[in-house]
C-alpha cells in the first residue's frame, strides 16, 4: 500500500455536519490511542467510540495511521497557536515569568491531550511542516531581540533554537515519570532554561 494513502483523509468534509463527524472520529481515536496504545488500537474500537459505522470511518480515514497523522497535525497546529500567544507577550515578561509560562503551556497541553505522548512515541513517518517550525523559531527569536535589542538576528535565532530544544527535552522524560517525578522534572528544566536565557539576554 502506498504511504501516501495514510497522509490525508480519503474524503474531505464539505459541510459542517461532515466536519463535526470527522472531529468526533479524531476525538475517539485520541481516546483509544491514549487508553489502548497505538499498536493495540483498532479501527473497530475507534468507530464504536465515535458512534459511527466502520464503513463511515473508512470513508474519511483508510487506516489508523491516517488517523494518527491527522491528530499529530491537529496537535501541531494547536501548539503553534498557543506558542504564538505566548511569544506575543514575551517582551513584556521577565525571564523567570516567561519560562514559567512556557512550561505551563506545555504541561497544560499534555494534560488536555493524553494521546500526545502515545503518538509522539509511535512510528508514524510524520514530520511537521518545516516552514511552520522555522516560523515559530523566528517569532521566538524576534521576541528575544525585543528583550535585548543589541542581539543580532542570527544570535537570536540560535538562542531560540536552543531554548526550544531544552523545552522539547522534557517530553520523553515527562512521559515516563510518575506524578511526583514530573513536578521535579519541570522544576529542573525551568532552572536550566532560566539560567540559559539570563546568560544570553543579560551579557
Amino acid at each position: 500500500m502506498s504511504s501516501d494513502i495514510a497522509k490525508t483523509p480519503r474524503r474531505k468534509p464539505q459541510q459542517q455536519r461532515g466536519e463535526q463527524r470527522v472531529a468526533s472520529m479524531l476525538d475517539a481515536a485520541a481516546a483509544e490511542f491514549a487508553q489502548a496504545g497505538f499498536d493495540a488500537a483498532t479501527m473497530t474500537a475507534i468507530a464504536e467510540r465515535s458512534g459511527s459505522s466502520i464503513g463511515a470511518l473508512y470513508q474519511y480515514f483508510p487506516n489508523k495511521l491516517a488517523l494518527a497523522r491527522a491528530l499529530r497535525e491537529q496537535y501541531g497546529e494547536e501548539m503553534a497557536q498557543r506558542w504564538s500567544g505566548l511569544i506575543a507577550d514575551a517582551a513584556q515578561l521577565s525571564v523567570t515569568s516567561l519560562v514559567d509560562r512556557v512550561f505551563d503551556l506545555m504541561i497544560g497541553f499534555f494534560e488536555e491531550r493524553p494521546a500526545y505522548f502515545t503518538l509522539l512515541n509511535a512510528t508514524l513517518g510524520y514530520q511537521r511542516n518545516a516552514d511552520s517550525r522555522q516560523r515559530l523559531r523566528a517569532q521566538f527569536g524576534a521576541a528575544l531581540r525585543e528583550k535585548r535589542p543589541q542581539m543580532g538576528e542570527d544570535e537570536a535565532l540560535r538562542t531560540a533554537n536552543v531554548a526550544l530544544q531544552i523545552v522539547k527535552g522534557l517530553n520523553p522524560l515527562y512521559a515516563q515519570a510518575t506524578a511526583a517525578e514530573r513536578r521535579e522534572l519541570v522544576a529542573e528544566f525551568k532552572l536550566a532554561l532560566v539560567a540559559y536565557l539570563k546568560t544570553r539576554l543579560h551579557k
